[in-house]
């Protein structure tokens, strides 16, 4: 299968890594296209940097200046500010070697010690074996593994044989950015401090509660005191959800299963929510990696058809519903003292308006036959949002401790904004955290279902053609469809970190998977499920994926899962001449390289596998700026697009940055013009990014 990871010839393995892969779908292509240097077809093209180290992580997203947007651009004779015509590099943008590495990749790649600035070194037609790596001591491991960096390198792949040229090396995540604390919007502007008591004041002091939930809100309440007066408290949010026995001509209606949502979460009404077999699971991560991905093969094969025609689409999106961590609603039914005998008891839900619980059913009253149970582990967001103001005045209502109801009013008051702010800023706090922090209210479930945000689907790219993937089972033939999905982790006050709600549920089926697997047991046998729908079809990724036209695929982590059906639908296309180029971001290709040799072009095919390195790091935004011409030769080219995908925060924001520097550079463009360049781009679907 293709490989996107770059063979390292050397070790310790490189941390975050970016490399650029092309592959060219036209087997009849002369070398000087693919990326060998049109005067010596058997040398091979150096193009691989080193990466920045992790104490760097923040510093490759910074916009720099105007005056200096056109630094770190390479200039070469295909692609310059006087060239009109931009052409396709002859070579991907070859690198010089570090001063600092005089050896080129070092001892252990002899066979490319020979490198120079400009030069070539010789190569012959099957790929080099990678060297033995020297036994190292555990002490020497471990200072290597301390100084792991970033890297990045450039590889250009032919379908043909003939005519494979892969130019191999390490790759760094897109940009990873953490979210600094921003305004939560909540009218900061609007604080009206506490006035100071002094040591002879005769105001009752606060007793907080003394408990880990509450310590872990590092709350700042300055002089607040039993007696503080406390100004623009919000009014006590309105009761639009209640309960009532379920009259007795309904008593025996029949509920769904546990595992999947109740028939009336209808994303797409009027169609249900599908419960998908889950055919296969497993981890494409190593141990050791940062943050852990999974695939997942769900049979769809029995998918109800809907009107229009739709199908499932390269770069399409399906939703999947997830539900709430089974511990944490015990958890909260514990604190909110529901007794176990009636958790799971039919009640009938009245809304008084509104499209919950349905998702985005019509905005009407409602009375439906369900259980408590359903409506918070399926229905209702537990952990997703920052806490509002209303769900604080709500618990505040409840609350029989003075000091906790005084608390609770500050924060949603004008003297507490601050306060309020940071809580709203930070890492998300879970509706189980705060009840426990403030374990003396205990305000009633539905009125606490009436303040809380609706659970909503999680939509995750096809990682692959949807036309290709099919398994036989039972002589019949399934189709399937494969996503993948990074896990997302933060810390929690109670398990050490807790994972989001959507990666949470499916890392958890992954778990199922391969524990029975482990075990020798087949995971068919399991009858696990997956509650999805066929979302978007029609996004920006796949409304204009397109089979004509040279592509530049740009993503970091999981973002690059939808391109690689991108690359196995024009590796099947007899009548595509163009090629595609994939700049993939992960962060250590050891561990967290992502779909590496399954991208449909088989390693033996691979005929040619050169490393170099260059003792300067780079992100994918880095690498964007080196790839210059290519990405200049793609946007300019008769049906050229360039797509993106991944976080919007660092990786989405830095790429957008090193575009209009490359077009600053290539184009002889300022900032303005260079930013009005890629809007036109956008706007006429050449430029199209799915960013989160």
């Amino acid at each position: 299968m293709l490989q996107l990871a770059p063979t390292n010839f050397n070790f310790p393995p490189p941390s975050l890594r970016c490399r650029a892969v092309a592959i060219s779908d036209n087997p009849r292509l002369p070398l000087s296209r693919i990326g060998l240097n049109a005067d010596s077809s058997s040398q091979p093209v150096h193009a691989v940097a080193d990466m920045l180290p992790p104490s760097r992580a923040m510093a490759s997203t910074v916009t720099p200046p105007d005056h200096s947007g056109r630094q770190n651009i390479p200039v070469s004779a295909t692609s310059h500010p006087d060239n009109p015509i931009p052409e396709e590099p002859r070579v991907i943008a070859p690198q010089e070697k570090s001063a600092q590495e005089p050896n080129g990749s070092g001892d252990s790649q002899s066979s490319l010690s020979t490198q120079s600035v400009n030069g070539f070194s010789e190569s012959d037609s099957e790929s080099p074996e990678t060297p033995v790596t020297e036994p190292q001591s555990d002490d020497a491991i471990d200072e290597l593994e301390s100084k792991r960096e970033r890297r990045a390198s450039t590889v250009l792949i032919s379908e043909n044989s003939d005519d494979v040229q892969r130019i191999l090396g390490d790759i760094s995540n897109g940009g990873t950015q953490l979210v600094e604390k921003v305004c939560c919007g909540g009218g900061c502007c609007l604080l009206q401090p506490l006035p100071e008591t002094g040591p002879s004041s005769n105001a009752r002091p606060i007793e907080p509660p003394n408990n880990e939930a509450y310590k872990s809100l590092n709350l700042k309440l300055g002089p607040l005191t039993l007696d503080s007066e406390l100004t623009n408290i919000v009014p006590l949010p309105e009761k639009t959800v209640s309960f009532s026995p379920v009259p007795a001509e309904l008593v025996d209606t029949k509920l769904g299963p546990p595992d999947h949502p109740p028939k009336f979460v209808q994303p797409h009404a009027p169609y249900e929510v599908f419960r998908a077999p889950l055919h296969h699971a497993r981890e494409l991560t190593k141990p050791g990696a940062e943050k852990r991905t999974y695939h997942f093969d769900v049979d769809v094969t029995d998918y109800p058809p809907e009107s229009g025609n739709v199908d499932f689409v390269v770069g399409g999106a399906i939703g999947v519903c997830p539900m709430n961590n089974e511990e944490m609603v015990d958890s909260i039914f514990d604190r909110l003292g529901i007794p176990k005998s009636i958790r799971d008891k039919k009640v009938t839900l009245h809304t008084t308006g509104g499209r919950w619980p349905t998702i985005w059913g019509e905005d009407k009253p409602r009375e439906l036959i369900t259980t408590r149970r359903e409506l918070l582990k399926w229905c209702s967001d537990i952990q997703s949002y920052p806490p509002t103001k209303q769900l604080f005045r709500l618990m505040a209502e409840y609350a029989t401790d003075p000091s906790e109801k005084k608390i609770l009013l500050y924060l949603c008051s004008a003297q507490g904004q601050g306060a309020f702010c940071d809580l709203r800023t930070g890492a998300h706090l879970t509706l189980e955290q705060l009840l426990y922090a403030f374990p003396s209210t205990q305000p009633p479930l539905d009125h606490l279902l009436s303040v809380l945000n609706a659970l909503m689907p999680r939509f995750y790219s096809l990682s692959q053609d949807p036309t290709i993937s099919y398994t036989v089972r039972g002589g019949e033939r399934r189709r399937l469809i494969e996503f993948a999905v990074t896990v997302h982790e933060t810390k929690d006050w109670k398990r050490g970190t807790r994972t989001g709600v959507g990666s949470g549920f499916l890392q958890r089926l992954a778990h199922k998977v391969m524990a029975a697997e482990s075990q020798g047991i087949d995971p068919q046998t399991l009858d696990l499920h997956v509650p999805m729908f066929r979302g978007l079809m029609a996004n920006p990724l796949a409304r204009e994926y397109a089979s004509d036209g040279p592509m530049l695929l740009i993503g970091a982590g999981v973002g690059i899962a939808p391109f690689r059906g991108f690359v196995q639908r024009r590796l099947r296309s007899a009548n595509c001449a163009n090629k595609v180029w994939v700049i993939q971001g992960i962060r250590d290709s050891l561990l967290d390289e992502l779909y590496h040799g399954e991208w449909g072009v088989h390693e033996d095919k691979v005929k040619k596998v050169v490393q170099s390195r260059r003792g300067e790091s780079r992100y994918v935004q880095e690498e964007v700026r080196h790839q210059a011409d290519l990405v200049w030769f793609v946007i300019n080219a008769l049906d050229g697009r360039i797509f993106v995908c991944g976080s919007s925060k660092g990786m989405g924001e830095g790429v957008e940055a090193a575009l209009v520097d490359v077009a600053m550079a290539k184009g002889n463009l300022n900032r303005e013009e260079a930013e009005a360049f890629w809007a036109r781009k956008k706007e006429a679907g050449q430029y199209i990014a799915e960013t989160w």
